[in-house]
């Protein structure tokens, strides 16, 4: 693969036929915390290499993939001395995407575990320039990265790391997280950040500039406000078919996509779409859910249906999906090669389903792992994607006296020490609160694991609830 800048689309697709079987094969025995995601998203139509669905960029004309390599979850393994990035995987699948005509791909210095865009970087510089759309974030959420010299270091450093001398989607991090507007003013008005990345923009060096979104929503209407004075060429946020109208629901400080995209209708801004699966939920829903969008159309998987979902907005540029596995990868390119948008009936289908979902409510955790590390040493995002894992899979012993109560209650104490080391559960959390602020979800995690907590002494003595 050393050689792809030499060699022609024919001989690429041919050498990367036979390596991407091999890899799919390997990775069919790699099991994520949600072990139960494979057979559930699993699909066999063949993917065509030439029909992937693009949308233009109304300013720039970048002709972008609807499906965007979301570099959130690269796959690691274990050299002996802890995890690191699988660069050899990694590489195979960002061959394959771009081989299926994906060509946007989203990182930031804070992804994993600050080693994502380095990795992205060496994948991606191994293809033609022109190939592909690199988007990374100024990602400086740490007081210590707010002062003026720390930011523009960290934002020299991904072009380092990418090994390119320009960027085409740059994203201002996080917007509305922690203290809202003030935190806002802090990390990117106060120490003249903006008005830097707004003059790196007339210089070439970020083709597109846009913010993502999370949390408060007074700084996402402040910056639609000044739309005139920045025009913000995208922005991403978080939209699927459970938060378009039921966003409180989930979590009471998210807006309704349904307002944050139409906001941006209005004035023609491209949306790049994140957490289209609602942080995995949506190819992990409950299983008379499952069996009912599978009878709806049984040759799709579980999460296209949200993919499709995201897709089927005009002003949607590209809906984001991290995927670490071959098998999310092709699944998703099923669903984009081409997109088949949702129909009125499809719509209100959707809508019936999230009020099933939300009769079942998880919690808003997508593993992003922000909040970590804990000084305490808790495994946080383990905990709650414990806890949702035996939502989704009906393990959630709900009363002493129904019948499966004992099956039940064994599955998930016998799960939760398997998968969080008794070390690092809830029940060492002291509620000190450092957490809070990094959460994109605004989850109060002492308060949830004060509940999870509670919850397990409650199974552990039988009693009832």
């Amino acid at each position: 693969m050393d050689s792809l800048k030499h060699i022609n689309r024919k001989e690429f697709l041919k050498r990367l036929g036979t390596g991407a079987t091999i890899s799919t094969i390997a990775l069919a025995g790699c099991r994520t915390k949600n072990s139960s995601l494979m057979d559930k998203t699993s699909a066999t139509k063949e993917i065509p290499t030439d029909q992937m669905t693009y949308r233009i960029n109304p300013k720039t004309k970048d002709k972008v993939s609807l499906l965007g390599y979301g570099c959130m979850r690269w796959p690691t393994i274990n050299n002996g001395n802890g995890e690191e990035i699988d660069q050899e995987t990694v590489n195979e699948l960002v061959d394959y995407a771009i081989a299926h005509g994906v060509n946007y791909f989203d990182t930031s210095p804070a992804y994993c575990k600050g080693r994502s865009e380095y990795a992205t970087g060496i994948a991606l510089s191994r293809h033609p320039r022109n190939q592909y759309f690199i988007a990374t974030k100024l990602s400086n959420f740490a007081p210590s990265t707010w002062e003026r010299e720390a930011s523009i270091a960290m934002y020299r450093n991904s072009f380092r790391e990418l090994q390119v001398d320009y960027i085409d989607y740059l994203l201002l991090h996080g917007v509305g997280m922690g203290n809202g507007m003030k935190e806002f003013e802090n990390r990117y008005i106060n120490n003249g950040i903006l008005d830097f990345l707004l003059k790196e923009r007339e210089a070439g060096k970020i083709r597109n500039l846009g913010f993502s979104y999370h949390g408060d929503i007074k700084v996402f209407d402040y910056l639609l406000s000044r739309h005139d004075d920045y025009q913000w060429d995208f922005v991403q946020i978080q939209l699927n078919y459970v938060d378009w109208k039921h966003a409180k629901e989930v979590n009471p400080r998210n807006t309704d996509a349904e307002y944050l995209y139409g906001e941006l209708e209005k004035r023609n801004i491209p949306a790049v779409i994140m957490e289209p699966l609602l942080g995995g939920r949506l190819s992990n829903v409950h299983d008379h859910i499952a069996a009912k969008l599978k009878q709806k159309q049984p040759e799709s998987s579980v999460a296209s249906w949200a993919f499709r979902f995201a897709g089927s907005f005009p002003g949607v540029l590209t809906v984001l999906s991290g995927m670490t596995y071959m098998e999310h990868l092709q699944d998703n390119l099923r669903t984009y090669s081409p997109l088949e948008p949702l129909t009125d009936d499809d719509k209100i289908f959707l809508e019936e389903t999230a009020q099933q979902l939300l009769r079942y409510p998880t919690i808003p955790c997508n593993d992003c792992k922000y909040c970590m590390p804990c000084p305490y040493g808790l495994d946080i995002p383990g905990i709650l994607l414990h806890f949702n894992k035996c939502i989704n899979e009906g393990n959630m012993p709900s009363s002493s006296q129904d019948s499966n109560y004992q099956k039940a209650r064994r599955a998930f104490l016998i799960g939760y020490d398997r998968s969080v080391p008794r070390l690092r559960q809830a029940n060492h959390c002291i509620g000190c609160e450092q957490c809070n602020p990094h959460c994109p979800q605004n989850i109060n995690i002492p308060k949830e694991m004060q509940r999870i907590d509670q919850f397990v002494e409650t199974l552990k003595q039988g009693k009832s609830f």
